[in-house]
């Protein structure tokens, strides 16, 4: 099994303290920062863009984990890049083989990482099962996009289970990471299914101390990928 990796989504802290979450971060021993971007047409919320990463890049040298829910990616790529990101994660609905393949071409070129994400309902498309090798990340969101608080859907355990199981056939280092509603009580299912980068908003910043439950958070994944 692939090291437990913590993720916390700023999006579900104050964001008018965007500063106080990362340093939450860097207190609570997170492994990396996910940052929602989200472009109002591709799920039904605005967040933040390129300005904001690039503000938070100066304050925290952890790894910037972008996660891009928009539209068109392409456009505003290199902006993200430049800003600071080091995985760049864009979703599979908005893709076809051949964008893909200039998309991942340009974020290697810059020296990042290519993730690659489905909603909920979505199933890996034929063309990115044929392209796995080339993902640093397989994001299998288990609430729609959106908003932050949401209840983990459990009917995408099935699929996060097949997903991991082909990553680890083909002998993949690619990284499984679960988006949507990880808590202390679902967790369990999320590492059994082989999900090891476990990416929690409320998880993390809706408890009474978040530096505190980026540890306990990991630790029960680790138990629990340790007794599986």
């Amino acid at each position: 099994m692939q090291r437990i990796r913590i993720a916390p989504s700023v999006l579900a802290w104050d964001l008018g303290d965007l500063d106080g979450a990362v340093d939450i971060c860097k207190e609570g021993g997170a492994d990396q920062v996910h940052l929602d971007v989200i472009d109002g047409h591709f799920a039904p919320n605005i967040t933040f863009g390129p300005g904001t990463v690039k503000a938070l890049r100066r304050r925290c040298d952890l790894m910037f984990d972008t996660h891009l829910m928009i539209d068109d990616p392409g456009r505003y790529l290199e902006k993200f890049i430049e800003a600071g990101s080091d995985l760049l994660t864009l979703h599979a609905e908005v893709l076809s083989g051949e964008s893909f393949d200039e998309l991942h071409s340009k974020i290697r070129r810059a020296g990042r990482a290519m993730g690659l994400a489905i909603r909920p309902a979505t199933q890996l498309p034929s063309w990115a099962a044929e392209r796995l090798d080339k993902v640093s990340s397989l994001v299998v969101m288990t609430v729609n996009p959106g908003f932050s608080g949401q209840t983990m859907d459990m009917s995408v355990m099935p699929k996060l289970e097949s997903l991991s199981s082909m990553v680890r056939e083909r002998g993949l280092a690619t990284d499984v990471e679960i988006d949507g509603g990880v808590e202390p009580e679902n967790v369990h299912e999320v590492v059994k299914r082989g999900g090891n980068v476990l990416v929690a908003g409320a998880g993390v910043y809706g408890k009474k101390d978040p530096v505190k439950a980026i540890g306990e958070l990991r630790e029960r994944a680790m138990k629990l990928g340790e007794r599986e």
